[in-house]
């Protein structure tokens, strides 16, 4: 067997049917915990089954996969007309494309416009220039640039 060196990580894809029960848990406990369905570690492991000892164990090496695989995040860099409602028609836009909004910073406004940098989760698996074309479209917006993407 090879040793395994401290410095880089070794990460598998593993099916979850042939893993012990115990790691979906783990997983649940986090998602419960993070959604505040449960207010703490204890309570969580007491709700779907196992003990805190075994969540402690595995809580920093569990991740979903499809979570990763499934989401992309993006940031963007748009320059807005300092105009009622252009950043709320933007908004709005990317709500209707299913994103969720990360962060928002916008900056004051300078000869009439304001740099906005957004960062947002697409849910929807779809492609980032679709975004940028349908945010172009809206009125007041008169710059947008993908800075960067997963």
């Amino acid at each position: 067997m090879p040793s395994k060196s401290p410095e880089i990580s070794r990460l598998m894809v593993v099916s979850a049917d042939v893993l012990p029960d115990v790691f979906a848990k783990v997983l649940e406990v986090k998602r419960l915990i993070a959604r505040g369905e449960q207010k703490s570690s204890a309570a969580a492991c007491k709700a779907v089954g196992i003990s805190r000892s075994a969540y402690y164990k595995y809580k920093d090496s569990i991740f979903s996969y499809e979570e990763k695989l499934m989401q992309k995040i993006i940031s963007l860099y748009a320059v807005l007309r300092d105009e009622p409602g252009v950043l709320s028609s933007v908004l709005a836009a990317l709500h209707s494309l299913n994103a969720n909004i990360l962060t928002v910073n916008q900056n004051i406004p300078i000869d009439g416009v304001a740099a906005v940098t957004l960062s947002l989760r697409l849910n929807d698996v779809g492609e980032p220039y679709m975004l940028k074309s349908i945010l172009s479209g809206i009125h007041g917006v008169v710059d947008v640039k993908i800075i960067s993407g997963e």
